[in-house]
C-alpha cells in the first residue's frame, strides 16, 4: 500500500494509495492520488542536504546500495546544473552529507565539488542505534535562509527512533521555515513505521514519503529523486482514473490543487493547471470507492490510470490490491444491463423499443423418490444417493451425493418404506448433456445409483461387543 510509482522529469513523486488492505462485501474505503513537482535547479538554485542513516541494521548489501544511489544523486545534480565538465555543481545549487547513527555527524558542509562528496559517502560505515532527531538537528544546522536558495532536505532511513529525543518538533520546526522535506524508508531491513515518516515528512506526505521494499531499490529511488529535482514543474496535468468493474465512486473531495469530476460510475478526472513551476509543490486528492459484490478476493483496485501534461512528462501510478471478503455471500448473476432512454425537454411522452428480452435460468431441481422393499421391524436403514450427468458422449459427470438415515418402522412385518423428496440442485452452467445451447429448456440426461443397508443388527463376531 506504501510504495510509490515511477516518475520522470518535472513530476518528484506520483502515490496512489488506500486506507485499508481489507474490506467486508458491499464495504467503502479511500483512495488518495497525490502528486510532487519541483522547478528545474538552473532557474531555482538550492540547497540539498542528504540525510544518510548508518545504524547497525545497515551493515552489508543495505549501505553499499545506499552509496551507490547517494552517488547518482550527486552526479545527476552536477549533471543538470552544467557541471558535469568541472566536477562542480553549477548555477548557485550546493550539496550538504549528514549521516546519522547513535549520534549524527555533518560529514561536509554544503559544498558544489562532486568528488568531495562522493568521498564522504564512500567513507560511511555503520554500527550503533537511530536518532533522527539529531540528523535533522544538525542538517538543518548545515542551511542558511541568508542565501536566498531553496532549501530541500532527502533523509533516508530504514529503521524506527532508537536513540535520542523525539524527531517530529524538530522536523516540524525545519518546514516551518520553509524547507522542502522528502523522507525515503527502507521496509525490507529493520522495518520502518510510516506513519512517523509522513509526519516528519512535507504535506502532503503520500507526496514525499517513498517507501522502498527492498535494498536493491534505493538506488532507483535515490537516482528518479534527482533527476525530477532537476527538471521543471508540469503544466497542463490530465489524470484519468478507472476503476475495475466491481467498484464504484461513492463521492469525490475538493482537491487540494486542480478540479476533479466524476466522468461515470468508474471513472474521474482530475485536471490542474501548473504544479512545481515556481517551487516544490505536492497535491492530493481524495475519493470514496464502495465494492459492488459479484468479486472477491483479492484484486487490484483500479482498471487504468493515465497522466498527461504539456511537458510530456512521464508519470506511472502504482496499482494498490485490496482483499474483499464477502463471507459466505455469492453472487450467482450479474446485474443486468441498463437500457438507456433520452427524452427531449420539450417531449411529454415518447415511444421506446428496449430490445428483446430473453428469460434466464439458474437451472433445475430434480426431485427423487425411492422406495426400499421388504425393510425388517426396528431396523434403521443408511441410504446414500449418487447422481452423475451424461454428456452427449455417455460420459458420467459427478453432480451430487446424499446420505440419508431412514428410521426404523415398528410394525410386526417386513415392509416397503419410501423415501420422498430427495433434492439435487443442477445450474445450468453445468449442462453437458448436449442439447441446443440457446434457451432454457435444453433435454439433460441424468443417472442415479442407490445404495442401502441396515445399521442395526443383532450380529456379534466370536462374542466381542461390537
Amino acid at each position: 500500500m506504501a510504495q510509490k510509482g515511477m516518475v520522470r522529469m518535472g513530476v518528484t513523486n506520483a502515490n496512489k494509495s488506500i486506507n485499508v488492505d481489507k474490506i467486508e462485501c458491499g464495504g467503502t474505503f479511500t483512495v488518495t492520488l497525490s502528486l510532487t513537482a519541483e522547478p528545474d535547479l538552473m532557474s531555482n538554485p538550492t540547497d540539498i542536504v542528504l540525510i544518510l542513516d548508518r545504524s547497525g541494521s545497515m551493515t552489508g548489501t543495505p549501505l553499499a546500495s545506499l552509496k551507490n544511489g547517494a552517488k547518482k544523486f550527486v552526479d545527476i545534480i552536477a549533471e543538470a546544473t552544467g557541471g558535469t565538465q568541472s566536477g562542480q555543481i553549477g548555477f548557485g545549487s550546493r550539496i550538504g552529507i549528514v549521516s546519522f547513527s547513535t549520534t549524527a555527524t555533518q560529514n561536509t558542509q554544503m559544498i558544489t565539488s562532486v568528488s568531495q562528496l562522493k568521498t564522504a559517502i564512500d567513507g560511511l560505515t555503520a554500527g550503533g542505534r537511530t536518532n533522527h532527531a539529531d540528523a535533522f538537528t544538525k542538517a538543518a544546522q548545515l542551511l542558511t535562509p541568508h542565501s536566498g536558495n531553496a532549501r530541500v532536505l532527502v533523509m533516508f532511513t530504514d529503521g524506527v527512533t532508537t536513540a535520542g529525543t523525539n524527531p517530529s518538533p524538530v522536523a516540524a520546526g525545519i518546514r516551518a521555515d520553509g524547507s522542502i522535506i522528502y523522507v525515503i524508508g527502507l521496509a525490507g531491513n529493520g522495518g520502518v513505521d510510516e506513519d512517523a515518516l509522513e509526519d516528519w515528512a512535507s504535506k502532503p506526505p503520500e507526496a514525499y514519503v517513498t517507501i522502498a521494499p527492498t535494498d536493491q531499490e534505493l538506488e532507483d529511488l535515490f537516482e528518479n529523486l534527482a533527476r525530477n529535482l532537476s527538471k521543471p514543474g508540469a503544466t497542463d496535468i490530465v489524470i484519468e482514473e478507472t476503476l475495475q468493474d466491481c467498484f464504484r465512486i461513492v463521492s469525490v473531495s475538493t482537491p487540494t490543487k486542480g478540479a476533479a469530476s466524476v466522468i461515470d460510475a468508474q471513472s474521474l478526472r482530475w485536471t490542474i493547471d501548473k504544479l512545481g513551476v515556481s517551487g516544490s509543490e505536492g497535491a492530493s486528492l481524495d475519493f470514496v470507492v464502495q465494492h459492488l459484490g459479484g468479486c472477491s478476493g483479492t484484486m487490484e483496485v483500479n482498471s487504468e490510470i493515465t497522466y498527461d501534461d504539456k511537458e510530456g512528462n512521464h508519470v506511472e501510478f502504482p496499482n494498490p490490491v485490496l482483499e474483499v471478503d464477502c463471507g459466505s455471500d455469492v453472487f450467482p448473476e450479474p446485474c443486468p444491463e441498463p437500457v438507456s432512454v433520452h427524452i427531449d425537454g420539450c417531449e411529454d411522452a415518447i415511444e421506446f423499443d428496449a430490445g428483446d428480452l430473453h428469460l434466464e435460468s439458474l437451472g433445475r431441481i430434480l426431485q427423487l423418490d425411492v422406495t426400499l422393499r421388504n425393510v425388517c421391524p426396528n431396523r434403521r436403514v443408511a441410504l446414500a444417493v449418487i447422481l452423475s450427468e451424461v454428456d452427449e458422449h455417455g460420459l458420467e459427470h459427478k453432480r451430487g451425493l446424499k446420505t440419508v438415515t431412514v428410521p426404523a418402522h415398528t410394525r410386526t412385518q417386513c415392509r416397503d418404506v419410501t423415501v420422498r423428496c430427495i433434492k439435487f440442485v443442477l445450474p445450468e452452467d453445468l449442462d453437458v448433456s448436449g442439447g441446443s445451447t440457446e434457451g432454457i429448456c435444453d433435454r439433460r440426461n441424468f443417472k442415479v445409483r442407490f445404495i442401502a443397508h441396515y445399521i442395526d443388527h443383532d450380529f456379534d463376531c466370536c462374542q466381542a461387543v461390537v
